[in-house]
């Protein structure tokens, strides 16, 4: 019987982290330590290397998500093994996992099998206090707003106006519409409010986009938390949030040093949703990671049409990064569902069906064409497919031109990647990227969403009613035209509906409502039904989560 991911990591020999950082060039001093394996890097030693020369950024992204598995965390760790197995100095960035999907359906996000980040059990559950900071930030703006509007309210914030909720990184779905203020003038204004998870928070977008602390109270105090009677924006500036949401992040943005199974430099740190953010790790731990290695692996989240999209077109164009390569994930199992084959039959060969589904790997493959960076696929293999489905796979990508590869990294580490890694780095370095992002600043915020889902996710055109049409032509005349923008969509189809799968065309994209997110400087376009508040399934993860007779953590995944 195979062993667990949570077995595999309870056996591997952990360096001190103090040698992990010697060996990317980090000083004793430049690291707070948390215990002998987790670390923060200081602000001194970041700033001490503003000046080097940076490395080649490497992305690795997925075909759209199936409940089959792709595997883009346990790719990247896989990659960044390889390329220093191979002999280069690489360091991969990942973001940190939430508490609600580790607890809920999803499990642990530490990659898996052979390639994996550890301590795992410490980084899928409170690792170095991150979100936990995050969370009380977010409250302590929402404390703010209610205590402001209790006392004189100056800021003339309507009651019924206010749109900053509360957070707490657990999936809870009744908590999603609450009343507050109940009991009495002596609890506050009574109104209706709710709450999201701590991942979709917009100061955990705010925390991942922010390029030091100074930028970071900045964007804080962009924050739009309601609006006054006559429908004037109130910021988080004018109930005095920015100091003290500050200095509960201070220590938080610190980017985390941790190590993977083969004593591989690995940076976690941030985690904002994939949906209702830009699901990136953080632009502070990417750039550091930059100026210490001459690789940097890192991830997007959901499929290329969110995540990478999203890296492109936000994080990259935010904070000035030009990606070098693309590793674009597959399974034949995800291509197989894609395909029509169900889940329960995804163990049998099915080559057609896996023919079919390559439609959807194609269709990513285009996409990706289109930012200028040039993309490798990597079959991400499991022991049930059959060469016969490969075959059709690396068939499929010749006709694209593409470099495919069969990776074991799961079963074998960083040996599965071998061939992986040095094909990547070889691109990398050959200066073929020609990044440049989708649209350009300038373009109407409407016009920006209807190049994307034309574009991007094959469809006929971007629909939406007359008031959400006004609200766009509102943040165009407020001065957020020039924003990037943010879709909100499901995962799991190029469509809004999660059951289109492999690559639908000529489907109408509605846009439901928009929002703005004035601190992380992008206006999110919400298409369909989005949770920002998750719930737990029939039989969550938490279920099957103890402490074994040795004080062990059994169950996590």
């Amino acid at each position: 019987m195979a062993k667990s991911d949570i077995e595999i990591a309870r056996e591997a020999t952990l360096k001190p982290i103090i040698e992990i950082g010697e060996s990317i060039g980090i000083p004793a001093s430049g690291l707070k330590l948390f215990g002998h394996d987790k670390a923060k890097i200081t602000p001194d030693f970041i700033k001490s290397i503003a000046d080097k020369k940076e490395g080649k950024l490497i992305l690795v992204t997925a075909i759209s998500p199936t409940p089959a598995g792709e595997g883009k965390t346990t790719t990247t760790v896989g990659l960044g093994d390889g390329l220093n197995s191979i002999g280069k100095n690489a360091v991969i960035c990942l973001r940190e996992p939430s508490l609600g999907p580790c607890f809920g359906m999803k499990g642990g996000a530490a990659g898996g099998g052979y390639a994996q980040v550890v301590p795992m059990e410490d980084i899928n559950l409170h690792f170095t206090g991150d979100f936990h900071a995050i969370g009380a930030a977010h409250n302590l703006l929402s404390a703010l707003i209610d205590n402001h509007i209790h006392w004189d309210n100056k800021a003339g914030i309507d009651p019924r106006r206010v749109t900053w909720k509360r957070v707490m990184d657990m999936n809870d779905r009744v908590l999603r519409e609450v009343t507050v203020g109940l009991g009495g003038p002596g609890n506050g204004t009574p109104r209706q409010s709710g709450f999201d998870i701590t991942v979709a928070s917009e100061v955990m977008a705010i925390f991942c986009l922010a390029s030091d602390l100074d930028d970071l109270g900045r964007r804080i105090g962009n924050i739009v938390i309601g609006y006054t009677r006559d429908l004037k924006p109130v910021h988080a500036r004018d109930v005095n949030a920015p100091g003290a949401m500050t200095v509960l992040l201070k220590d938080a943005f610190m980017p985390n040093l941790v190590q993977t199974l083969e004593n591989n430099p690995a940076f976690i740190h941030g985690g904002p949703f994939a949906n209702i953010a830009h699901g990136c790790n953080s632009v502070i731990a990417t750039k550091t990671a930059l100026k210490l290695a001459d690789y940097v692996v890192t991830e997007a989240g959901f499929g290329a049409d969110l995540g990478a999209e999203k890296f492109f077109d936000i994080k990259c164009r935010k904070a000035g990064l030009h990606p070098d390569a693309v590793v674009l994930v597959a399974t034949a199992r995800a291509l197989k569902m894609h395909g029509g084959v169900a889940r329960d039959q995804l163990t049998s060969e099915n080559v057609d069906a896996t023919k079919r589904g390559c439609e959807n790997l194609g269709k990513h493959i285009r996409n990706l064409s289109q930012f200028g960076v040039p993309t490798t696929v990597a079959i991400n293999r499991f022991s049930a497919d059959t060469d016969a489905e490969l075959s059709v796979i690396k068939a499929f990508c010749g006709e694209f031109g593409v470099q495919v590869f069969d990776c074991n990294h799961w079963g074998e580490g960083s040996k599965g990647t071998l061939e992986l890694a040095h094909h990547v780095a070889a691109v990398a370095d050959s200066g073929q990227a020609q990044f440049h992002t989708l649209y350009d600043d300038d373009m109407p915020l409407w016009d920006k969403a209807k190049h994307i889902a034309r574009t991007l996710y094959g469809a006929e055109d971007l629909i939406a009613d007359k008031k959400v049409r006004d609200q766009f032509a509102k943040f165009e005349a407020e001065g957020y035209g020039h924003f990037p923008v943010c879709m909100a969509k499901t995962q799991y189809s190029f469509s809004t509906d999660p059951a289109l799968l492999g690559a639908p065309k000529g489907h109408e994209v509605p846009v439901r409502e928009i929002r703005l997110a004035a601190g992380a400087e992008f206006v999110v376009v919400v298409c369909g039904d989005i949770m920002t508040m998750p719930g737990l399934p029939r039989v969550p993860s938490a279920d099957n989560i103890r402490l074994n007779d040795k004080g062990q953590v059994e169950g996590l995944f």
